[in-house]
């Protein structure tokens, strides 16, 4: 049976009532059940089975099923009329062209369709619908030979040029799809590949150049491709210059809000690269521009971008020494309905963190007891990488709020599931960290002594902290400022502005 309670939770309150009126409208029967069973299945506790019962006085009805089968129809074409509204009015606009110059072709009225063929090139270049201009340039060449005012080597020419566009977005496509599929194993079934090889792999055969013919959604592939590489490996310092230089060569086009959505997703990978190389105000100055995009098109995509946004900007706000405001960000936006669950898991683990960070376990505790699910739960929904850092930050939680049991409980159940994982992927440094700090919690006076600080420097080394992961060096921050017995936060700061 399809969940069409799924679909109705993606409507807000706005586009549930102009539903309710589209249903008026399509009703021609008064005793229409579809208002109220919508209406029924809106609210957050329904069951189909007490809702049948309220409208059929019986548990099972055939007729509640197929009015459930036409409130679903009648859901589908809401949605795609509401779309056809906003984003795809030029798409369908460029069809009805198409169309009806094919009508004028087959009546041999070849001047007033290659006219209405000609305004439907235009847009659709203007656009860069690849596939539709595909169709306006096969029927073209289809009755060239009818209508010699026409340059047939033209056509072909242009034809052959579009073919490639079209080409390469699908080869994008498909790369990306690939690249999206391994890093989905990696993440959400805690599968050990070797995601370097695997991109070297998949890219070997591909030929991709960056220039001004390429569409928004074509580079938004391309930086995907690459954030997803920095995902994995964490080297986002080695993507920063590519996704800048790419962005700024689509910019400089005219018009560039043709493909607002794939627009402000590449912004989105551009504000986090650079939160993630810790370069905070100007990773705010893209969150801006994010937020400017998404008011576009009478804020189309503000709902499904809100959240991103929200998360990189509380972030670079932390890290700014701006916590009140970053915490204040978090807390307005997370009382609210979302459907990007992940994006929400992140913001409520960010919190976690920030409160943390701020020496405020209390409220930290607060947070985390909000996560009730199991592990692997949270693994399918948010990823591996989630579940570890929401298991460290548990962990050092516990330390300080002196909970012994819950603490080892925990460490050991840690240990046992993840530790081979941690091995496989090169990140034993986590293992080392957790043992540093089961020493701190069992001998609180060993952070004090010069061994203990020489051995944890040892084995926490890195290259420099550009290069160093942001989420590593906040762990490490509390084991360093048990050292310094200063302050949580500040030690934090501190760490990450050194040169």
């Amino acid at each position: 049976m399809i969940d069409i309670k799924s679909i109705i939770n993606t409507l807000n309150s706005e586009e549930q009532q102009k539903f309710v009126a589209y249903l008026h409208q399509k009703n021609k029967r008064k005793d229409a059940k579809n208002i109220q069973l919508f209406k029924l299945l809106a609210k957050p506790d329904s069951d189909s089975k007490v809702i049948c019962k309220q409208l059929y006085k019986t548990k099972k009805s055939n007729a509640y099923h197929a009015l459930r089968k036409r409130l679903f129809q009648s859901l589908i074409d809401f949605t795609a009329n509401k779309n056809l509204e906003n984003e795809n009015s030029i798409d369908m606009q460029i069809i009805k062209y198409i169309v009806a110059s094919r009508t004028y072709l087959l009546q041999k009225n070849y001047d007033i369709a290659y006219k209405i063929l000609d305004k439907a090139e235009h847009l659709a270049d203007e656009h860069l619908l690849f596939p539709i201009l595909n169709e306006i340039y096969h029927t073209k060449i289809q009755y060239a030979s009818d209508y010699p005012k026409v340059n047939l080597d033209t056509l072909i020419s242009k034809q052959n040029e579009n073919q490639k566009k079209h080409q390469l977005e699908d080869q994008l496509n498909m790369i990306y799809a690939k690249l999206k599929t391994t890093l989905n194993a990696i993440n959400y079934q805690g599968k050990v590949i070797n995601f370097e090889t695997e991109l070297n792999e998949i890219l070997k055969a591909s030929k991709i150049e960056l220039n001004k013919s390429l569409s928004f959604k074509s580079l938004y592939q391309i930086l995907a491709i690459a954030n997803i590489s920095a995902l994995v490996t964490t080297k986002y310092f080695q993507i920063e210059d590519f996704v800048l230089k790419s962005y700024d060569i689509l910019k400089s086009k005219k018009e560039t809000d043709k493909q607002l959505y794939y627009q402000i997703q590449t912004v989105y990978i551009i504000a986090n690269t650079l939160f993630r190389n810790k370069k905070f105000e100007t990773s705010l100055i893209y969150i801006k521009e994010m937020e400017q995009l998404m008011q576009l098109k009478r804020h189309v995509y503000q709902k499904e971008f809100i959240l991103k946004k929200t998360l990189v900007e509380a972030l670079n706000l932390n890290f700014l020494n701006q916590q009140v405001e970053a915490i204040s960000l978090i807390e307005i936006i997370i009382v609210k309905k979302h459907n990007d669950l992940e994006t929400l898991l992140d913001l409520h683990l960010t919190l976690l963190m920030f409160y943390f960070q701020k020496e405020n376990f209390v409220k930290a505790k607060s947070v985390l007891s909000k996560f009730y699910h199991t592990d692997q739960w949270y693994i399918e929904k948010a990823g591996i990488d989630w579940v570890i850092k929401k298991n460290i930050a548990e962990l050092l939680l516990y330390i300080e709020l002196q909970e012994d049991n819950l603490l080892y409980s925990r460490l050991k159940s840690f240990k046992r599931r993840y530790t081979d994982y941690l091995k496989q992927i090169g990140q034993i440094r986590i293992l080392k960290f957790l043992n540093f700090a089961e020493q701190y919690y069992k001998k609180p006076e060993l952070v004090l002594t010069k061994n203990f600080k020489t051995k944890l420097e040892a084995s926490f080394k890195w290259t420099t902290v550009k290069e160093e992961d942001i989420f590593v060096m906040t762990f490490y921050a509390w084991l360093k400022n048990k050292i310094e017995q200063g302050n949580l936060y500040k030690t934090t700061l501190k760490l990450i502005e050194k040169p």
